[in-house]
């Protein structure tokens, strides 16, 4: 199986990529630019750039908004890191990971190193990508409508993310199909994550994006030096789906129409700094907000959602309606709701929608205590093709509110658009680098499929020198 994964990823690399995958590629890439930009003042972030400052090394490549250079996989690191950092990358929802804020910093920190062009980077991009999306997909089970990863406790994004940060980083670095299956294999030996922290807190989580694209290149630097992964690592009897899943995987969701039918166009941008599953929730309160809804008229408010998230953003229920830290309010359901009936900011709720402040205010604390999550029978029907969820809404005057949204705003039916996306990205960047450079490196990922280079993408995402 990893033989024909490679093959596919250098036949990305080899022969001209479709139109659709690489235009696609320089929205990712903005994307994750912007989210590393806005999450520099992340304390996960300052923990994670100081240890690889201390660590120091060959400078290879550059790390996002910040001075100097290191070697590649800790670049990798740190800018994965805050990719990660604000929960605000892109998710495949059919898998239910985030794919590009492990692949793009990999692939980025390589291809600089490498002194790589754009239409290579391009292409490892897109590879990188799809190879995540399908290894999520082949552990969906249909009976729990739910990924085995997340059954087990584990974080598919960084372990999937590990193999296709590699297998990213091996095409920058020119390795041959047997080349690219050694870094995969490799790869696989590395992979990590558990999702406690989305239930009960703790800054780790946000470094796993960072773990997964630092193996990636590590992996494949490895895979460069000669060393080589198992042929059967995937399917094997010691292999990563035994490993991960106990040997339940669906091959054809791994394999069939690989080239041809690409996930990588069904992974969506977030609108909201927040945990994806909250984002229905959010898009309904928005929505009776939009209305005339008063938040101070709200008596009692429901919040139906499909049964796999309520591990996530419901329980347990003293940590949801009283997060510890802003960042564990992004994993609430009755603190989103809360937030989006109160604040509002960038394309609805914003970073700033989360700070100490919003935490302890006594009307976000007293909406988010109003509100009962509960498993709803439609949202979880369709789970997790979309993302969906009911609010209903008992006010002081006896009436009952009710808004139902079947694909959250950003999903499958209703995506960003390129001005959205754009929005986006500059209220992020804006928050590390002036206006006019914003523009420029906007312009510049634009034309990452033709002729940026990696190196010239680094430059402008960071600071420019006094």
């Amino acid at each position: 199986m990893v033989q024909r994964l490679a093959a596919f990823a250098v036949r990305c690399r080899d022969s001209p990529l479709p139109p659709e995958p690489a235009a696609d590629v320089t929205g990712r890439v903005l994307d994750v630019i912007g989210n590393c930009l806005a999450g520099l003042a992340e304390e996960s972030a300052s923990a994670v750039l100081s240890m690889v400052r201390a660590w120091s090394g060959t400078p290879q490549a550059a790390l996002f908004g910040e001075a100097g250079k290191l070697p590649a996989p800790n670049a990798a690191l740190f800018n994965g890191t805050l990719a990660h950092a604000l929960d605000f990358d892109d998710t495949h929802l059919p898998s239910i990971l985030h794919p590009s804020a492990s692949v793009v910093p990999a692939a980025l920190a390589a291809a600089e190193e490498a002194g790589a062009g754009g239409p290579a980077l391009t292409a490892a991009v897109a590879a990188g990508i799809e190879i995540c999306d399908r290894l999520g997909m082949a552990s969906y089970l249909p009976e729990l409508r739910n990924s085995a990863f997340f059954e087990r406790g584990q974080h598919a994004t960084s372990i999937c993310g590990t193999l296709g940060s590699a297998a990213a980083a091996a095409l920058l670095y020119d390795l041959d199909t047997e080349g690219v299956a050694s870094a995969m294999g490799i790869a696989a030996s590395m992979g990590a994550g558990v999702i406690e922290a989305n239930r009960t807190g703790g800054t780790v989580k946000r470094v796993h994006c960072g773990w997964a694209a630092h193996a990636g290149v590590t992996a494949a630097s490895l895979a460069r030096a000669g060393v080589t992964g198992p042929p059967t690592v995937l399917e094997g009897r010691f292999g990563f789906f035994q490993a991960w899943l106990g040997g339940t995987y669906d091959e054809h969701a791994l394999l069939d129409g690989l080239g041809e039918r690409w996930e990588t166009l069904r992974t969506v941008y977030k609108p909201y700094p927040s945990n994806h599953f909250t984002h229905p929730a959010i898009d309904c309160a928005l929505a009776l907000r939009a209305g005339g809804l008063d938040p101070d008229d709200i008596v009692e408010i429901e919040l139906g959602v499909p049964t796999p998230t309520l591990r996530t953003i419901a329980e347990p229920r003293p940590d949801k309606v009283r997060p510890r830290t802003p960042y564990h309010a992004k994993f609430s359901g009755p603190f989103t709701v809360a937030v989006a009936l109160l604040g509002g900011g960038g394309l609805g709720v914003y970073l700033d929608d989360f700070t100490e402040n919003t935490l302890t205010d006594p009307r976000h604390l007293a909406l988010a205590d109003r509100v009962s999550c509960v498993a709803d029978p439609e949202a979880s029907a369709i789970f997790p093709t979309a993302f969906a969820a009911v609010l209903r809404v008992r006010t002081t005057r006896g009436a009952t509110l009710e808004h139902r949204v079947a694909s959250s705003r950003g999903g499958p039916t209703t995506p960003l658009t390129r001005a959205e996306l754009l929005t986006k990205f500059r209220l992020n960047a804006e928050r590390a680098l002036p206006p006019h450079q914003v523009d420029r490196l906007a312009t510049t990922v634009a034309s990452l499929p033709t002729t940026t280079t990696a190196a010239t993408i680094s430059e402008q995402a960071r600071p420019a020198p006094a």
